[in-house]
């Protein structure tokens, strides 16, 4: 109401006999409370006269809150019969500024809940707002105190401690709150702030209170707190699973009060990518979580695979490729629960609290991976548009990590799948050494490396053995390693010395670096270690092309590194490398093996060879169990890269086992060659094998004799078996060929084919060696 319209009429004694509802909007008191009233108990400040008409002009009332007043007031006296002033008639002048029917407006009709209290926490008044709040209108708690009337007792406690602040410092208070109120179904988020009321005087004399509801903001700020939550915590380890889970532990319970991860089959396995959908969709679960037990669905057991009709929420959602939302009472919710609840009464039974639920796929790259299911119970609001918005962004989170961990688990798969075949499964048979050999695999994310071995029997009753590693991770580097693991095999039937056959392999690293292919050798680099040991005189020769060297344990128990110098890498070029030989007792252990044993990033490299020397002279059973040892010493808890060992343990022919003779180069000399091998084989027992031998022997020296140089000699080895070896001074190898009917010669070699079960040359210091094995019987 307009200032104006407030009036009042005051007697000859100052007593208010008239009140108007002007007046009563003005200034808070109803006319049973005015009328009757000295009007000097109405007013704030004592006027400067005692008169009634001394009241015309600007006066400070009080207000029924107690706040001041400041009007200015019109006073018209009304006459009585003797012509004296009989009473007033008091009026407020309309003034520049808002009235105070217009702040009285402003209060009631504010947007925010509204309150004021007195200094003993009592209401005063309450807008429009804070009587919806409460659920009662205003004269119902005018004069109450606050605790009376809510039920929050952790909340009164909070506000009470607030109002009883701001009344004894006189300091506002601005604070927010997570609280339910009397007429609200549920909690709020309310933005609160008080402050001191003060008379003319400065005298606090109440609180008022605006509470602002801001849950909306606050719900706002919650989804993207949990979709910042979701970058940081979903896809922490590239696991499917284990991913999954990270996703319902995000949404369970400030997002679902049960949540559920089901994925399409195929996922889980190695086969390729499923586009189309069946009518009944196949789901197999893989995570869960619930907020309290009994939930729908927390008896499903994990991995237990599920049929989904095509009417369900997550049928529906995976086929739409958006979220569907589903509410107690809809048909087809209704009719799902229904059809689970008859299936699996006992498992899958839901509770009646269910009211609300959502179904969100997960989809990454244009492909369907599964579905995620939220269900509410105790959360009271149901999901609504928004709540389908944030779903659907951190589904769309989980399934790029989803697909990622899918993507690497089977290229893990498949790298170790072809690790696995490119390595040998059963080493050889050879009397040289006695192996045992360990790898695994990277347990990092990068993926399988490219650490090899092998042990390759050479003529002579020789062996040699080689690890390697190809720098990097993946299928590309297993490839690698592959064929770089079939070079060293091809090079050492060529029966090269270490140093030459890496730089053989070199030179093919560097032909492959120069592909178009763009193979994996040229960007990541290649080493090798290679090995030759010959038992019978005991001679170790080795090269390394950027490896570390091996450990060596002699039988008195003493265990080194064996000195030697590391050539460059594989695929540098132009680099010698350089070949070390050592004279080893029998019984010596030689241990090959790749960096990820002794070198990580948390580790220092001497102390981790160190151990490795270590634990090579610890006692062990076997080879094997020795091999187990090391690896559980030496080898770090998390390997950022593949281990590869192997551990060699040498033999030795003796001269019981060995019979050389030097030949001078006359063809009288052949015959008795073939007598004192006779004589050899007589002696060891093998009568049997005499007519092949004579016949080895005798073209073989007769070839050295007739093609070579000196010094000739010739050399029988019982091994696993007879080893007929004829050297001579010339580098010029022999090579088999087909005679023709008329040639002369030229059978001799074709003979020697086919009578043993393998023949061969091999380059020596000296000259060469041409070698052939006749199978014994095992002894």
């Amino acid at each position: 109401m307009e200032q104006a319209s407030a009036a009042a009429v005051i007697d000859a004694r100052g007593i208010v006999t008239g009140w108007s509802e002007g007046a009563r909007t003005l200034t808070g008191y109803p006319a049973e409370e005015a009328v009757g009233r000295s009007v000097a108990a109405l007013l704030a400040e004592p006027p400067a006269a005692t008169s009634v008409a001394a009241l015309a002009g600007p006066v400070v009332l009080r207000h029924r809150d107690g706040s001041p007043l400041p009007l200015r007031v019109r006073a018209c006296a009304v006459l009585g019969a003797d012509g004296a002033p009989d009473g007033y008639v008091l009026t407020v002048e309309p003034s520049s500024g808002p009235s105070p029917a217009l702040a009285e407006q402003a209060f009631q009709q504010a947007s925010m809940s509204l309150s004021v209290f007195d200094t003993q926490q009592r209401y005063l008044r309450l807008n429009d707002v804070a009587c919806r709040v409460m659920g009662v209108p205003e004269d119902v708690l005018i004069g109450r105190f606050f605790p009376e009337s809510v039920e929050d007792a952790e909340h009164s406690r909070t506000f009470l401690r607030n109002l009883r602040l701001v009344a004894e410092t006189g300091r506002p208070v601005r604070y927010n709150s997570w609280a339910g109120a009397p007429a609200l179904n549920r909690e709020h988020a309310w933005s609160i702030e008080m402050w001191p009321l003060r008379d003319s005087s400065g005298e606090l004399t109440a609180v008022a209170l605006a509470a602002f509801d801001s849950t909306e903001q606050y719900l706002a700020r919650q989804r993207l707190a949990l979709l910042n939550e979701a970058a940081t915590c979903i896809g922490t380890t590239l696991d499917v699973v284990r991913t999954a889970e990270e996703l319902v532990e995000l949404l369970v319970p400030r997002y679902a009060d049960f949540a559920s991860v089901d994925l399409l089959e195929w996922v889980l396995g190695a086969d390729e990518p499923q586009t189309d959908l069946d009518d009944r969709i196949v789901l197999r679960r893989v995570a869960h979580g619930s907020a309290t037990e009994g939930t729908p669905e927390a008896a499903m057991h994990l991995s237990e695979a599920d049929v989904y009709p095509p009417f369900s929420p997550p049928a529906r959602a995976l086929r739409s490729g958006r979220p569907v939302m589903s509410q107690a009472g809809e048909p087809d919710f209704v009719r799902w629960v229904a059809e689970r609840n008859a299936r699996s009464p006992a498992a899958r039974s839901y509770r009646k609290g269910v009211h609300s639920m959502i179904a969100v796929p997960l989809r990454a790259r244009g492909i369907t991976l599964g579905v995620a299911v939220g269900v509410r119970m105790a959360h009271p609001d149901d999901y609504a548009a928004d709540d389908a918005v944030l779903a659907e962004e951190l589904a769309s989170r989980a399934a790029v990590c989803i697909d990622n961990a899918r993507r690497f688990a089977r290229e893990r798969s498949t790298a170790l799948a072809l690790q696995h075949s490119l390595l040998p499964r059963d080493l050889p048979g050879q009397a040289a050494v006695e192996v045992a050999h360990r790898y695994r695999p990277s347990g990092s994310l990068a993926g399988i490396g490219g650490d090899w071995f092998d042990v390759i029997p050479l003529s002579g009753s020789r062996v040699a053995l080689v690890v390697g590693d190809v720098v990097g991770h993946g299928i590309a580097s297993s490839a690698t390693m592959g064929r770089l693991c079939t070079a060293v095999r091809t090079l050492a039937d060529v029966d090269l010395p270490p140093d030459e056959l890496l730089t053989h392999l070199d030179d093919l690293v560097t032909h492959l670096a120069s592909d178009d292919t763009g193979d994996e050798v040229a960007e990541l680099g290649a080493t090798c270690l290679y090995a030759v040991y010959d038992p019978v005189s005991r001679r170790l020769t080795l090269a390394a092309a950027g490896h570390p060297p091996p450990a060596l344990v002699l039988p008195d128990g003493t265990a080194s590194l064996v000195p030697m110098t590391a050539g460059p890498p594989l695929g540098v070029g132009g680099l010698p490398f350089e070949a070390v030989e050592l004279e080893l007792p029998e019984g010596a252990v030689v241990a090959l093996y790749t960096d990820g044993l002794i070198e990580d990033r948390d580790r220092d490299v001497d102390h981790a060879t160190a151990e490795l020397c270590r634990a090579l002279t610890a006692s062990a059973e076997s080879l094997d169990a020795l091999c187990d040892s090391v690896l559980k010493a030496v080898m770090p808890e998390e390997p950022s890269d593949d281990v590869a060992l192997l551990l060699a343990r040498t033999r030795a022919l003796g001269g019981d086992r060995v019979a050389t003779w030097d030949i001078e180069p006359d063809p009288a000399r052949v015959a008795g060659a073939r007598q004192a091998a006779t004589d050899q084989l007589a002696s060891w027992g093998l009568e049997e094998e005499a007519f092949v031998t004579e016949l080895v022997v005798s073209e073989l020296v007769t070839n050295a004799i007739r093609y070579g140089q000196p010094p000739i000699q010739l050399r029988l080895i019982r091994d696993r078996a007879l080893i007929c070896e004829v050297s001579d001074g010339s580098s010029t190898s022999p090579h088999l060929r087909r005679a023709h009917a008329y040639d002369e010669g030229g059978r001799g070699l074709l003979l020697v084919a086919q009578l043993t079960q393998r023949w061969g040359s091999r380059q020596t210091g000296s000259g060469k060696t041409i070698w052939a094995e006749q199978p014994l019987p095992p002894e």
